[in-house]
Formats: C-alpha cells, sequence, structure tokens
C-alpha cells in the first residue's frame, strides 16, 4: 500500500483531480483517520433555488470520505459506495466536508462525513451526512 505522507502529499492528490480542480477543492485538514474538505461556495455551483447542488454536495462527501479513510490505510483506495442525507439548504461562503473514519479493516473502511457551510463569522450549519465504504484495492 502506498503511504500517504501528510497533508501536502495529500494535497498533491487532490490537485491531480481535474473535477477537484474545477470546484477549486482545498484540503484543510488531514491525518489520523481526519480529513476536511473544503469549497467556496460560488454562482456556479447552485441549483435553481440559490443553495449548492446536491452533486457538489455529493462530490465534497465522497472525496472527505476517500481522504479520511486515506489518512488511515494510505492511497490505492476507491469509494465502493456512499449515502447521503440532505438536511437542510447549503448557503454560505464556504461548504466544509469533515471526514472521519469509524472503522478501518483490511479490505475497507466505512467513513461518516458531515457536511456543513461557513457564512462570515456565524456557526457553521449543518446541512448534510453522509457514510461510506471505501476499498483498499489490491496491488496487482
Amino acid at each position: 500500500m502506498n503511504e500517504i505522507a501528510g497533508l501536502e502529499q495529500a494535497r498533491k492528490i487532490l490537485a491531480a483531480q481535474p473535477f477537484s480542480s474545477l470546484v477549486g477543492a482545498r484540503l484543510t485538514a488531514f491525518g489520523d483517520g481526519e480529513a476536511v474538505l473544503e469549497v467556496d461556495i460560488r454562482e456556479e455551483l447552485l441549483q435553481q433555488f440559490g443553495s449548492v447542488h446536491g452533486g457538489v454536495l455529493g462530490y465534497a462527501a465522497d472525496n472527505a470520505l476517500a481522504f479520511a479513510a486515506g489518512s488511515v490505510v494510505g492511497a490505492g483506495l476507491t469509494t465502493a459506495g456512499f449515502s447521503i442525507d440532505f438536511l437542510r439548504p447549503a448557503r454560505g461562503d464556504v461548504l466544509r466536508a469533515h471526514g472521519r473514519v469509524v472503522r478501518a479493516g483490511r479490505t475497507s473502511v466505512v467513513v461518516r462525513c458531515d457536511l456543513s457551510t461557513v457564512d462570515g463569522g456565524s456557526a457553521p450549519a449543518l446541512c448534510a451526512v453522509a457514510q461510506g465504504t471505501i476499498a483498499v484495492r489490491q496491488a496487482a
């Protein structure tokens, strides 16, 4: 398994994902079974009612889940599946996805993610929760 040394290496992996660059995602924390991914909320990421599109929330959850898992078991992962529950419209300045490992096994990692929006100086507003299974790929 390939080790992910720390935040800077994880950021390089994120930067290698074209879609992550398109949405402007950044990792702000990585390690010890946790990862935080942030996206500045801008008009291009909204749906017709003015809140962040569910596809963007799903993307953020997926990557936060995978990076949190990677902080425990290293690189060479793929998402096996995840579910997401939308709790309220995502509105604010920044979308923050905070993934935390629940259990890391030899072949899979179960991870939870809280998705919140941050607006200026106010407290983060929880807008969605996700849980997923990240598969540890076997070396060929």
